[in-house]
């Protein structure tokens, strides 16, 4: 499953290392690749609901989201308000621009580990949770993450579109080699099972805006 996406923003440090590595984005193979006319969007901050996350992770995986956003070649990515991402609204020489769409995210679940006791199923131990995990198995140590995503018209505020992406991992097989180190604030996750549902969940996010634009906002 893991091959489906390669997607990543880079900035974790190297042992040894004061530089950071190179960012690299690669499109997710599930999202076809695209040459003709882009919506322009805005993606807003992300609203963090989970009680595991902070806004700074929020703040990173919404990084990943619009490098994400941007290599897929179907959307002009402007900020309203302010120059953070400058370099990205002026990638093939746009000028200022005014988002038709607006995209935001809400950081509904992230759990590194799942698991039966105190923050999994029912909450049991001793042989209440050994019996629990003979039944369910590797699904009591599960990292999990979810996306709420909105997808709005700028001028009108009408919803044109929900949806919850989710990303699931017991393991970190298929996300190494070649797909860089995260970034800064998830550094804490990189190869752990909360690194792969991560990505997961951001790729499957990525696929998802990219299907749901109506054909009528590619216009730049």
């Amino acid at each position: 499953m893991l091959g489906l996406f390669s997607l990543a923003l880079v900035g974790c440090f190297s042992l040894g290392s004061s530089k950071k590595a190179t960012l690299k984005i690669v499109l997710p193979p599930m999202v076809p690749a695209y040459s003709g006319p882009r919506a322009t969007v805005a993606l807003a901050d992300f609203d963090v609901k989970a009680a595991k996350a902070t806004s700074e992770i929020g703040a990173q995986l919404r990084q990943m989201v619009l490098k994400g956003l941007t290599v897929t070649n179907r959307f002009v990515l402007v900020e309203r308000g302010d120059n953070e991402h400058a370099a990205v609204t002026a990638e093939g020489g746009e000028g200022a621009k005014t988002p038709e769409l607006i995209i935001s995210a809400a950081v509904t679940e992230f759990e590194p580990q799942v698991s039966g006791g105190s923050s999994g199923i029912g909450g049991g131990g001793g042989e209440a949770r050994g019996a629990l995990g003979g039944l369910l198995g590797s699904n009591l140590n599960k990292a999990h993450m979810a996306l709420e995503i909105r997808v709005a018209d700028a001028a009108t505020s009408k919803v044109l579109t929900t949806f919850l992406v989710q990303g699931q991992a017991t393991d970190i097989s298929g996300i190494f080699p070649g797909q860089g180190p995260l970034a800064d604030g998830l550094c804490a996750y990189a190869r752990t099972p909360m690194e792969k549902a991560i990505r997961i969940c951001v790729a499957e996010a990525i696929r998802r805006i990219s299907e749901s634009i109506p054909e009528n906002y590619y216009k730049s």
